[in-house]
Protein backbone atom coordinates (compact mmCIF):
# COMPACT_ATOMS: atom_id res chain seq x y z
CA UNK A 1 0.00 0.00 0.00
CA UNK A 2 3.02 2.39 0.15
CA UNK A 3 6.52 2.60 1.16
CA UNK A 4 7.02 0.56 4.38
CA UNK A 5 8.02 2.72 7.58
CA UNK A 6 7.98 6.01 6.41
CA UNK A 7 5.09 8.65 7.81
CA UNK A 8 1.71 9.44 5.65
CA UNK A 9 1.56 12.84 5.32
CA UNK A 10 -1.65 15.02 5.13
CA UNK A 11 -2.48 18.60 4.80
CA UNK A 12 -5.89 19.84 4.82
CA UNK A 13 -6.43 23.09 3.67
CA UNK A 14 -9.21 25.07 5.93
CA UNK A 15 -9.95 24.69 9.97
CA UNK A 16 -13.29 24.59 9.65
CA UNK A 17 -15.99 22.13 10.37
CA UNK A 18 -15.62 20.61 7.43
CA UNK A 19 -11.33 20.35 7.66
CA UNK A 20 -11.52 19.76 11.66
CA UNK A 21 -13.57 16.67 11.45
CA UNK A 22 -11.59 15.35 8.51
CA UNK A 23 -8.62 15.62 10.24
CA UNK A 24 -9.89 13.97 13.22
CA UNK A 25 -11.83 10.84 11.25
CA UNK A 26 -8.04 10.22 9.35
CA UNK A 27 -5.91 10.05 12.66
CA UNK A 28 -4.82 6.78 13.39
CA UNK A 29 -0.68 5.39 13.95
CA UNK A 30 1.79 6.77 11.64
CA UNK A 31 0.16 9.16 10.28
CA UNK A 32 1.37 13.17 10.59
CA UNK A 33 -2.11 15.46 9.79
CA UNK A 34 -1.27 19.35 9.16
CA UNK A 35 -4.65 21.50 9.38
CA UNK A 36 -3.87 24.92 7.23
CA UNK A 37 -6.21 27.91 8.44
CA UNK A 38 -5.92 31.46 6.85
CA UNK A 39 -7.26 32.64 9.76
CA UNK A 40 -6.07 33.15 13.00
CA UNK A 41 -8.97 31.13 14.46
CA UNK A 42 -10.07 33.81 17.17
CA UNK A 43 -13.82 32.96 16.61
CA UNK A 44 -16.36 31.48 14.12
CA UNK A 45 -19.34 33.07 13.04
CA UNK A 46 -22.19 33.25 15.85
CA UNK A 47 -25.21 31.12 14.49
CA UNK A 48 -27.05 27.95 15.46
CA UNK A 49 -26.03 25.07 13.38
CA UNK A 50 -27.36 21.32 13.60
CA UNK A 51 -26.09 17.47 12.84
CA UNK A 52 -28.37 15.42 11.79
CA UNK A 53 -28.72 11.96 12.24
CA UNK A 54 -26.74 11.17 9.41
CA UNK A 55 -23.83 12.93 10.76
CA UNK A 56 -24.76 12.48 14.92
CA UNK A 57 -24.20 8.48 13.73
CA UNK A 58 -20.09 9.14 12.72
CA UNK A 59 -19.23 11.35 15.31
CA UNK A 60 -20.36 8.46 17.74
CA UNK A 61 -18.19 6.36 15.85
CA UNK A 62 -15.28 8.32 15.77
CA UNK A 63 -15.35 8.55 19.25
CA UNK A 64 -16.25 12.16 19.53
CA UNK A 65 -19.07 12.20 22.08
CA UNK A 66 -17.17 13.27 25.00
CA UNK A 67 -15.87 16.44 22.99
CA UNK A 68 -19.12 17.30 21.76
CA UNK A 69 -20.49 17.16 25.02
CA UNK A 70 -18.67 19.85 25.97
CA UNK A 71 -20.48 21.93 23.40
CA UNK A 72 -23.69 21.91 25.02
CA UNK A 73 -25.68 20.26 22.61
CA UNK A 74 -29.68 19.96 22.00
CA UNK A 75 -31.55 17.19 20.93
CA UNK A 76 -34.13 18.58 18.39
CA UNK A 77 -37.35 16.48 18.48
CA UNK A 78 -38.98 17.85 14.98
CA UNK A 79 -40.16 20.46 12.90
CA UNK A 80 -43.24 22.35 13.36
CA UNK A 81 -44.63 24.34 10.35
CA UNK A 82 -46.77 27.64 10.81
CA UNK A 83 -48.39 29.48 7.84
CA UNK A 84 -48.09 33.12 7.66
CA UNK A 85 -50.79 33.95 9.63
CA UNK A 86 -49.71 31.57 12.71
CA UNK A 87 -51.33 28.44 12.61
CA UNK A 88 -49.77 25.54 12.98
CA UNK A 89 -50.40 23.32 9.46
CA UNK A 90 -48.00 20.13 9.86
CA UNK A 91 -45.75 18.34 12.20
CA UNK A 92 -43.05 16.26 11.38
CA UNK A 93 -41.25 14.42 14.16
CA UNK A 94 -37.68 13.36 14.47
CA UNK A 95 -37.80 8.99 15.40
CA UNK A 96 -34.59 8.42 16.96
CA UNK A 97 -35.28 5.17 16.83
CA UNK A 98 -35.95 4.97 12.81
CA UNK A 99 -32.39 6.87 11.58
CA UNK A 100 -30.34 5.40 15.16
CA UNK A 101 -29.57 8.84 16.13
CA UNK A 102 -30.37 12.43 17.17
CA UNK A 103 -30.87 15.46 15.20
CA UNK A 104 -28.45 17.70 17.80
CA UNK A 105 -28.50 21.68 17.30
CA UNK A 106 -25.44 23.17 18.56
CA UNK A 107 -24.15 26.79 18.35
CA UNK A 108 -21.82 26.70 15.47
CA UNK A 109 -18.76 28.42 17.53
CA UNK A 110 -19.21 25.42 20.45
CA UNK A 111 -18.84 23.08 18.05
CA UNK A 112 -16.13 24.30 16.22
CA UNK A 113 -14.26 24.80 19.48
CA UNK A 114 -15.25 21.29 20.48
CA UNK A 115 -13.88 19.74 16.84
CA UNK A 116 -10.93 21.60 17.39
CA UNK A 117 -9.69 20.43 21.12
CA UNK A 118 -10.96 17.06 19.54
CA UNK A 119 -8.01 17.18 16.74
CA UNK A 120 -5.38 18.19 19.06
CA UNK A 121 -6.16 16.09 22.04
CA UNK A 122 -3.39 13.75 22.94
CA UNK A 123 -5.57 12.06 25.39
CA UNK A 124 -5.47 8.31 24.04
CA UNK A 125 -9.41 8.75 23.48
CA UNK A 126 -8.50 8.99 19.59
CA UNK A 127 -6.02 7.37 17.73
CA UNK A 128 -3.01 8.36 15.96
CA UNK A 129 -0.85 11.66 16.59
CA UNK A 130 -2.61 14.99 17.33
CA UNK A 131 -3.11 17.19 14.82
CA UNK A 132 -1.31 20.25 13.70
CA UNK A 133 -3.28 23.22 13.34
CA UNK A 134 -1.50 25.90 11.50
CA UNK A 135 -3.33 29.49 11.69
CA UNK A 136 -2.62 32.75 9.70
CA UNK A 137 -1.73 29.58 6.87
CA UNK A 138 -3.55 30.90 4.14
CA UNK A 139 -3.05 28.75 0.63
CA UNK A 140 -2.68 30.43 -2.44
CA UNK A 141 -2.01 27.67 -4.89
CA UNK A 142 -1.94 24.04 -5.01
CA UNK A 143 -0.39 21.67 -7.44
CA UNK A 144 -2.11 18.36 -7.29
CA UNK A 145 -0.25 16.30 -9.09
CA UNK A 146 2.70 16.59 -6.83
CA UNK A 147 0.39 17.07 -3.39
CA UNK A 148 1.98 21.17 -3.04
CA UNK A 149 0.12 23.77 -1.87
CA UNK A 150 1.73 27.47 -1.86
CA UNK A 151 0.67 29.64 1.28
CA UNK A 152 0.70 33.26 0.94
CA UNK A 153 4.32 33.50 2.19
CA UNK A 154 5.89 31.96 -0.73
CA UNK A 155 6.60 28.64 1.72
CA UNK A 156 6.03 25.33 -0.10
CA UNK A 157 4.43 22.38 1.54
CA UNK A 158 3.95 19.21 0.24
CA UNK A 159 2.04 16.06 1.56
CA UNK A 160 0.72 12.00 0.36
CA UNK A 161 -2.33 13.90 0.09
CA UNK A 162 -4.15 16.86 0.40
CA UNK A 163 -7.84 17.66 1.33
CA UNK A 164 -9.18 21.00 -0.10
CA UNK A 165 -11.87 22.01 2.83
CA UNK A 166 -11.56 25.69 2.04
CA UNK A 167 -15.06 26.79 1.78
CA UNK A 168 -17.09 28.00 -0.81
CA UNK A 169 -14.37 30.81 -2.14
CA UNK A 170 -11.95 27.38 -2.23
CA UNK A 171 -8.38 28.54 -3.95
CA UNK A 172 -7.88 24.42 -3.98
CA UNK A 173 -11.06 23.76 -6.01
CA UNK A 174 -9.52 26.55 -8.80
CA UNK A 175 -6.48 23.78 -9.16
CA UNK A 176 -8.64 20.87 -9.00
CA UNK A 177 -10.69 22.09 -11.67
CA UNK A 178 -8.15 23.91 -13.75
CA UNK A 179 -9.29 25.40 -16.77
CA UNK A 180 -13.03 24.72 -15.70
CA UNK A 181 -13.01 26.55 -12.27
CA UNK A 182 -14.39 29.63 -14.28
CA UNK A 183 -18.12 27.72 -15.03
CA UNK A 184 -17.85 26.70 -11.49
CA UNK A 185 -18.27 30.05 -9.27
CA UNK A 186 -20.25 30.38 -6.68
CA UNK A 187 -23.68 31.15 -7.62
CA UNK A 188 -25.99 34.43 -6.19
CA UNK A 189 -29.11 31.70 -5.36
CA UNK A 190 -31.60 34.93 -5.46
CA UNK A 191 -32.30 34.59 -1.88
CA UNK A 192 -30.63 36.50 1.15
CA UNK A 193 -30.73 35.13 4.81
CA UNK A 194 -30.85 37.92 8.24
CA UNK A 195 -29.24 35.33 10.65
CA UNK A 196 -30.04 36.78 14.81
CA UNK A 197 -29.40 35.21 17.74
CA UNK A 198 -30.76 36.38 21.05
CA UNK A 199 -30.61 35.49 24.98
CA UNK A 200 -33.46 32.65 25.11
CA UNK A 201 -34.86 34.96 28.19
CA UNK A 202 -35.13 38.01 26.15
CA UNK A 203 -37.97 36.45 24.06
CA UNK A 204 -39.90 34.57 27.00
CA UNK A 205 -42.36 37.63 27.15
CA UNK A 206 -43.09 37.80 23.34
CA UNK A 207 -46.79 38.86 23.52
CA UNK A 208 -48.76 35.81 21.72
CA UNK A 209 -45.71 33.72 20.59
CA UNK A 210 -46.61 29.83 20.53
CA UNK A 211 -45.63 28.12 23.36
CA UNK A 212 -43.58 25.38 21.26
CA UNK A 213 -41.61 28.04 19.96
CA UNK A 214 -39.53 28.59 22.75
CA UNK A 215 -39.63 25.03 24.62
CA UNK A 216 -36.31 23.46 25.31
CA UNK A 217 -37.34 20.18 26.40
CA UNK A 218 -37.82 18.80 24.05
CA UNK A 219 -36.48 21.08 21.88
CA UNK A 220 -38.73 21.97 17.96
CA UNK A 221 -37.38 23.30 15.44
CA UNK A 222 -40.21 26.07 14.34
CA UNK A 223 -40.55 27.62 10.46
CA UNK A 224 -43.44 29.61 9.71
CA UNK A 225 -43.67 30.38 5.82
CA UNK A 226 -45.51 31.95 3.10
CA UNK A 227 -44.79 32.72 -0.73
CA UNK A 228 -40.56 33.14 -0.85
CA UNK A 229 -40.49 33.85 2.80
CA UNK A 230 -39.65 31.80 5.28
CA UNK A 231 -38.26 31.83 8.50
CA UNK A 232 -36.43 28.51 10.37
CA UNK A 233 -36.38 29.02 14.04
CA UNK A 234 -34.90 27.37 17.13
CA UNK A 235 -33.23 27.26 20.44
CA UNK A 236 -29.57 26.84 21.00
CA UNK A 237 -26.58 26.06 23.21
CA UNK A 238 -28.29 24.07 25.84
CA UNK A 239 -31.41 26.28 25.67
CA UNK A 240 -29.77 29.93 26.53
CA UNK A 241 -29.94 30.85 23.15
CA UNK A 242 -32.44 31.52 20.56
CA UNK A 243 -31.60 31.42 16.65
CA UNK A 244 -33.82 32.43 13.71
CA UNK A 245 -32.61 32.45 10.15
CA UNK A 246 -35.48 34.51 7.67
CA UNK A 247 -35.06 34.13 4.30
CA UNK A 248 -35.98 37.06 1.93
CA UNK A 249 -35.63 37.31 -2.39
CA UNK A 250 -31.52 38.82 -2.73
CA UNK A 251 -32.54 42.40 -4.25
CA UNK A 252 -28.60 43.00 -5.05
CA UNK A 253 -27.55 40.06 -6.67
CA UNK A 254 -28.92 40.97 -10.32
CA UNK A 255 -27.17 44.19 -10.17
CA UNK A 256 -23.49 43.10 -8.58
CA UNK A 257 -23.67 40.47 -11.38
CA UNK A 258 -24.22 42.79 -14.06
CA UNK A 259 -21.36 45.16 -12.49
CA UNK A 260 -18.86 42.18 -12.52
CA UNK A 261 -19.03 42.96 -8.98
CA UNK A 262 -17.22 40.69 -6.38
CA UNK A 263 -19.13 41.03 -3.24
CA UNK A 264 -18.21 40.21 0.75
CA UNK A 265 -21.95 38.50 0.69
CA UNK A 266 -22.20 39.55 4.13
CA UNK A 267 -23.41 42.70 5.38
CA UNK A 268 -24.81 44.40 8.56
CA UNK A 269 -28.16 43.77 8.31
CA UNK A 270 -31.96 46.38 9.51
CA UNK A 271 -34.76 45.06 11.96
CA UNK A 272 -36.60 47.87 10.06
CA UNK A 273 -35.96 45.82 6.04
CA UNK A 274 -36.37 42.91 8.35
CA UNK A 275 -39.77 43.88 9.41
CA UNK A 276 -40.89 45.63 6.39
CA UNK A 277 -39.68 41.74 4.06
CA UNK A 278 -42.32 40.04 6.39
CA UNK A 279 -45.52 42.41 6.37
CA UNK A 280 -48.21 40.68 6.60
CA UNK A 281 -47.24 37.50 8.86
CA UNK A 282 -48.18 36.88 12.23
CA UNK A 283 -48.04 39.62 14.74
CA UNK A 284 -46.10 37.23 16.84
CA UNK A 285 -43.17 37.03 14.53
CA UNK A 286 -42.53 41.00 13.98
CA UNK A 287 -42.47 40.97 17.96
CA UNK A 288 -39.89 37.71 17.54
CA UNK A 289 -37.61 40.39 15.25
CA UNK A 290 -38.34 43.28 17.63
CA UNK A 291 -36.37 41.60 20.21
CA UNK A 292 -33.81 41.78 18.65
CA UNK A 293 -31.41 45.14 18.22
CA UNK A 294 -29.87 45.81 14.38
CA UNK A 295 -26.55 44.91 16.54
CA UNK A 296 -27.40 41.11 16.82
CA UNK A 297 -28.91 41.18 12.58
CA UNK A 298 -26.48 40.05 9.90
CA UNK A 299 -27.27 39.44 5.94
CA UNK A 300 -25.61 37.27 4.18
CA UNK A 301 -26.19 35.92 0.66
CA UNK A 302 -26.58 32.89 -0.21
CA UNK A 303 -24.63 31.67 -2.72
CA UNK A 304 -24.28 27.55 -3.55
CA UNK A 305 -22.20 25.29 -6.44
CA UNK A 306 -23.55 23.33 -9.58
CA UNK A 307 -22.68 19.93 -8.90
CA UNK A 308 -18.50 19.74 -10.23
CA UNK A 309 -17.33 17.80 -12.78
CA UNK A 310 -14.99 16.66 -10.60
CA UNK A 311 -13.49 16.36 -6.92
CA UNK A 312 -10.17 15.11 -7.41
CA UNK A 313 -6.82 15.71 -9.36
CA UNK A 314 -3.75 13.68 -8.27
CA UNK A 315 -3.16 13.60 -5.19
CA UNK A 316 -5.90 16.06 -4.09
CA UNK A 317 -9.70 15.96 -3.46
CA UNK A 318 -12.51 18.52 -2.65
CA UNK A 319 -14.84 18.15 0.76
CA UNK A 320 -17.42 20.05 2.12
CA UNK A 321 -18.59 23.63 0.69
CA UNK A 322 -15.39 23.35 -1.50
CA UNK A 323 -17.18 20.73 -3.43
CA UNK A 324 -20.64 21.08 -2.82
CA UNK A 325 -22.04 23.95 -1.12
CA UNK A 326 -25.81 23.93 -0.30
CA UNK A 327 -28.22 26.10 0.46
CA UNK A 328 -29.30 25.84 4.32
CA UNK A 329 -33.08 25.26 3.67
CA UNK A 330 -32.61 20.99 4.86
CA UNK A 331 -29.34 21.90 7.81
CA UNK A 332 -27.42 18.95 5.84
CA UNK A 333 -24.42 21.23 5.02
CA UNK A 334 -22.17 20.59 7.78
CA UNK A 335 -23.73 16.96 7.71
CA UNK A 336 -22.46 16.26 4.45
CA UNK A 337 -19.36 17.36 5.06
CA UNK A 338 -19.13 14.92 8.09
CA UNK A 339 -20.14 12.23 5.58
CA UNK A 340 -17.16 13.34 3.64
CA UNK A 341 -14.74 13.07 6.55
CA UNK A 342 -16.25 9.86 7.38
CA UNK A 343 -16.07 8.79 3.11
CA UNK A 344 -12.19 9.62 2.74
CA UNK A 345 -11.35 7.62 6.22
CA UNK A 346 -13.15 4.42 5.40
CA UNK A 347 -11.19 3.76 2.07
CA UNK A 348 -8.32 4.93 3.85
CA UNK A 349 -8.67 2.62 6.07
CA UNK A 350 -5.44 0.13 6.47
CA UNK A 351 -3.22 2.62 4.32
CA UNK A 352 -0.94 3.58 7.34
CA UNK A 353 2.72 4.42 5.53
CA UNK A 354 3.68 6.48 2.81
CA UNK A 355 1.28 5.75 -0.21
CA UNK A 356 1.72 5.87 -3.82
CA UNK A 357 0.35 8.58 -6.29
CA UNK A 358 -1.98 5.18 -7.29
CA UNK A 359 -3.36 4.13 -3.95
CA UNK A 360 -4.06 7.75 -3.47
CA UNK A 361 -6.04 8.32 -6.28
CA UNK A 362 -7.87 4.99 -6.24
CA UNK A 363 -8.59 6.08 -2.91
CA UNK A 364 -10.34 9.16 -3.84
CA UNK A 365 -11.74 7.64 -7.09
CA UNK A 366 -13.89 5.35 -4.46
CA UNK A 367 -14.63 8.75 -2.28
CA UNK A 368 -16.19 10.51 -5.20
CA UNK A 369 -17.69 7.23 -6.49
CA UNK A 370 -19.75 6.94 -3.20
CA UNK A 371 -20.39 10.74 -2.56
CA UNK A 372 -21.21 12.25 -5.08
CA UNK A 373 -24.62 10.98 -6.66
CA UNK A 374 -25.59 11.52 -3.27
CA UNK A 375 -24.38 14.95 -2.23
CA UNK A 376 -25.66 16.40 -5.69
CA UNK A 377 -29.35 14.85 -4.87
CA UNK A 378 -29.44 16.70 -1.97
CA UNK A 379 -28.13 19.63 -2.64
CA UNK A 380 -30.99 19.66 -5.28
CA UNK A 381 -33.18 19.34 -3.21
CA UNK A 382 -31.92 21.91 -0.96
CA UNK A 383 -32.49 24.27 -3.84
CA UNK A 384 -35.85 22.96 -4.40
CA UNK A 385 -36.72 23.72 -0.83
CA UNK A 386 -35.94 27.59 -1.58
CA UNK A 387 -39.00 27.70 -4.21
CA UNK A 388 -41.77 29.15 -2.74
CA UNK A 389 -43.59 26.87 0.09
CA UNK A 390 -47.10 28.10 -0.31
CA UNK A 391 -49.29 27.72 -3.80
CA UNK A 392 -49.60 31.04 -5.72
CA UNK A 393 -52.10 32.94 -4.68
CA UNK A 394 -53.45 30.95 -1.65
CA UNK A 395 -51.65 30.28 2.10
CA UNK A 396 -51.53 26.53 1.28
CA UNK A 397 -48.11 25.41 2.59
CA UNK A 398 -46.28 22.93 0.07
CA UNK A 399 -43.54 22.40 1.48
CA UNK A 400 -42.84 18.92 2.77
CA UNK A 401 -39.18 18.98 4.90
CA UNK A 402 -40.38 15.26 5.75
CA UNK A 403 -39.98 14.23 2.06
CA UNK A 404 -36.41 13.73 2.15
CA UNK A 405 -35.71 12.75 5.93
CA UNK A 406 -34.95 8.99 5.18
CA UNK A 407 -32.68 9.59 1.91
CA UNK A 408 -30.71 12.17 4.34
CA UNK A 409 -30.84 10.29 7.22
CA UNK A 410 -31.15 6.71 7.01
CA UNK A 411 -27.19 6.58 6.24
CA UNK A 412 -24.53 4.01 7.87
CA UNK A 413 -21.66 5.67 5.80
CA UNK A 414 -19.44 5.51 2.68
CA UNK A 415 -19.23 1.62 2.25
CA UNK A 416 -22.23 0.27 2.96
CA UNK A 417 -23.72 3.08 0.50
CA UNK A 418 -21.76 2.07 -1.98
CA UNK A 419 -23.03 -1.50 -1.43
CA UNK A 420 -26.86 -0.75 -1.14
CA UNK A 421 -26.67 1.36 -4.54
CA UNK A 422 -24.85 -1.75 -6.06
CA UNK A 423 -27.55 -3.70 -4.65
CA UNK A 424 -29.93 -1.62 -6.85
Amino acid sequence: MGSHGEQFKIIIVGGGIAGLATAIALRAPDRHITVLERSRMLHEVGALISLQPNASKIVTKLGLDPFLARATPLVDRGFRIFDKEGNVVREVPFDTAQFGADRVLYHRQDLHAALRDAAVSDSGVLPGAPVEIRTAAGVVDCKPEVGIVVLADGTQLQADLVVGADGIKSVVRNSVLGDQAAQFSPIPTGLSAYRVLLPLSSIKNVPGLPPSVTVTDPAITSMIMGGDRRVIMGPGRGGELYGFVALVPDTKAADEDKKGEDTTWVRPGSKAELKAAYAGFAPWLLDLFEAASDDDIGLWQLRDLDPLPRWTRGRVILIGDAAHAMLPTQGQGASQSIEDAEALAAFLDGVSSKPTTQVVEDVLQKVWDARFTRVSLIQAYSRQQAKPATEAGSNKVTLDPGQFLKYNCDYDGAVDWLRRQEKQ
